[in-house]
């Protein structure tokens, strides 16, 4: 099954984008209703998040996420197969001077769980040797063919199992570190941090790597745009006073700068994980 849907995926990339990104929205509407785990989760999610919505809010807001998830999925197959000169033209990278004004520094680059983070990972690497850590997937041929698109223009990608300081030393020879954040992996070495108002599992890594390796941190945050017009990966300014010695601090700081870009463009946050999975003790499970 896994070999007909990456068939698929590679059929579609010949097609013009806005095609595309048609395609892409069709699977979310399907998917919507075929993955009821998934769909429930999201719901979830958006109530603890956005109690203020009326529930034909939250409704909606769960049905454009799968739609944008999926047209990001689909999307792939144009950041795994297609020439370098259609990527570049499709993925678009602002503030670039960010880092140019920490050139020789190690740098941390931040990147949220937004749909677009696969187009930023393939459009950087075409300037820039990234390494980062991945979660193994399930299905080996898929693990497989995710691994080598990330990485078809160069940079390096470690599993979750090889270890963090495994990941960490092409630093030492340059690379940029792509450092997804928020993803809830359990109460090891992590702390309760608000989001949105709801104490979320926040492993305290990036504290811990900044620190290590005298790294700047940079966020990273990629928009999908409508109609299949591309991406935009959007680089801010490197944040100062960081690490503050304060690790919840830290974590906090973190988690807002994520907020605050979940509500610039909340269908394109990654609703559909068990954010809050990790509760604290004595707390009854969401999911």
């Amino acid at each position: 099954m896994s070999r007909l849907v990456f068939a698929f995926m590679w059929l579609v990339h010949f097609l013009p984008f806005p095609v595309i990104s048609k395609l892409g929205n069709a699977v979310g509407r399907v998917m919507f209703w075929l993955i009821a785990e998934r769909r429930k989760v999201t719901r979830i999610n958006l109530e603890k998040c956005f109690p203020q919505m009326s529930g034909s809010e939250r409704e909606q807001l769960a049905r454009s996420h799968f739609r944008a998830f999926c047209r990001s999925f689909v999307d792939r197959g144009v950041l795994w197969w297609s020439p370098r000169a259609r990527i570049e033209r499709w993925v678009r990278v602002e503030g670039l001077e960010h880092l140019e004004a920490l050139a020789g520094r190690r740098v941390i680059l931040l990147a949220p769980h937004f749909v677009g983070l696969d187009a930023a990972v393939t459009r950087l690497a075409m300037e820039f040797t990234l390494a980062g850590m991945y979660s193994r997937q399930k299905d080996r041929f898929f693990d497989d063919l995710m691994n080598r698109g990330r990485t078809r223009f160069g940079g390096s990608s470690f599993p979750r199992q090889a270890g963090l300081m495994a990941s960490l030393r092409p630093m030492r020879s340059g690379a940029l570190y792509y450092y997804l954040p928020d993803l809830d992996m359990g109460p090891k070495r992590a702390i309760f941090v608000p989001f949105f108002g709801v104490a979320a599992a926040t492993v305290t890594a990036l504290t811990y790597i900044s620190r290590f390796m005298r790294a700047a941190v940079v966020p990273c945050v990629t928009r999908m745009l409508p109609a299949g017009e591309g991406y935009v990966v959007r680089l801010y300014p490197a944040w100062g006073d960081y690490p503050s010695g304060d690790e919840a601090a830290d974590a906090r700081r973190m988690l807002a700068f994520i907020e605050e870009r979940v509500l610039e463009m909340p269908e394109q946050y990654l609703w559909m994980h068990k954010r809050f999975k990790t509760r604290p003790q004595g707390e009854a499970r969401f999911y």
